[in-house]
């Protein structure tokens, strides 16, 4: 039996928008028992970005939020708008009338009270299934490290020290074309949208229930709001082990890429990861009193000779992955950030954002 076409719709037309178009196009490459695609509408809130985007990427329309929603055909919804709007579009998606799946890009939304409503929805319409944006925990390394972990033979977790760091921000031309993330947390601001993914997968590690114990956050440019942490760093212990670490995010780190750096340290054991060297982790065991070093290449399930598995994972192939895995339903994966873990990461991010405002109120 053929599995059910997904008729997809986008609701978001910017640079985000085009990986996700990527990913979607790039699934029968790979994958055998993808299901039919059908590239169905894309809405934006300007013309002159949804009609280019529906011609360039083969959506058969361009269309208004408003006539989006109330298409009949559309089963798969991608919620691909600014953070602020991202519950607002949610919300609209859950109404529509063949609405099967939901993918919601990170962050979830914007306040407690989204938190709530969202918690909420999520209760009511439990027959839709919706999956968070977090692609990292998809990335090859990642996804064997975790599954190292999880066999728990590395022991109880002692500490832990998480980066996530880029430098573009440092340019004042590449503010000037972003002030929409430059928002007050938890809106904008480094430690929603580059932090969130390593809270995410401190998350998948360590479960949910951590604890924010304070923040700080550096870094001033006169066209930047206060509020909006270029740099931030929270200090974080989880009160099911006992263990305690640092989560840092970074706009303005001169030097750097798009490098995460992840190390967890255990009594038995440990791991340690970095975006720079994507295809191995590294892990330390006890007895063996050494480290070693996991080579994974492109390690997916099922096995595919598109790319070869030997070649290094990247970016855009976890993300192809997060699709196959969202619109088949397979459960391969150790996590799938359902939308649970998108609101437990949430939480962590709006305390970060109240620990920061005193933080800064104590400076002053």
């Amino acid at each position: 039996m053929n599995p059910e076409k997904v008729i997809a719709g986008f609701i978001g037309a910017g640079g985000i928008a085009r990986s996700h178009a990527y990913s979607l196009n790039s699934l029968k490459y790979y994958y055998n028992d993808i299901p039919e695609i059908e590239f169905a509408a894309v809405c934006s809130a300007r013309r002159e970005s949804r009609e280019p985007f529906a011609r360039k990427y083969g959506f058969e329309k361009a269309l208004t939020l408003e006539e989006f929603i109330a298409d009949k055909r559309i089963n798969t919804v991608y919620i691909l708008g600014p953070n602020k709007v991202h519950y607002e579009h949610l919300n609209s998606a859950l109404k529509m009338p063949s609405i099967k799946r939901i993918y919601l890009e990170k962050p979830v939304c914007s306040s407690i009270e989204e938190e709530e409503a969202i918690r909420s929805l999520a209760a009511e319409n439990q027959g839709i299934d919706i999956q968070v944006g977090f692609q990292y925990l998809y990335s090859s390394s990642v996804r064997e490290a975790l599954a190292l972990w999880h066999t728990g033979k590395l022991g109880r977790p002692i500490h832990f020290d998480i980066k996530y760091y880029h430098s573009d921000y440092l340019k004042k031309e590449y503010r000037d074309k972003r002030t929409n993330r430059l928002t007050p947390a938890p809106d904008g601001g480094a430690m929603a949208d580059l932090g969130s993914h390593i809270i995410s997968m401190l998350v998948a590690f360590l479960g949910s229930g951590i604890e924010i114990k304070g923040a700080v956050q550096a870094g001033h440019f006169d066209d930047v709001p206060e509020d909006s942490d270029l740099f931030s760093q929270i200090f974080i212990h989880d009160n099911a082990s006992g263990a305690v670490g640092s989560i840092s995010a970074s706009r303005i780190s001169a030097g750097t890429g798009d490098d995460i750096v992840f190390e967890l340290y255990a009594e038995k054991g440990a791991i340690r990861y970095s975006s720079s060297n994507a295809d191995f982790f590294e892990y330390y065991i006890g007895d063996s009193g050494t480290w070693t070093r996991k080579m994974v290449g492109s390690n997916y399930k099922p096995v595919t000779s598109f790319p070869s598995g030997h070649v290094p994972p990247g970016w855009l192939r976890a993300m192809v992955h997060a699709h196959y895995v969202f619109l088949t339903g397979s459960d391969t994966e150790l996590i799938i950030p359902d939308i649970e873990h998108g609101l437990e990461v949430q939480r962590i991010v709006r305390e970060t954002a109240d620990h920061l405002r005193s933080f800064r109120k104590i400076k002053e």
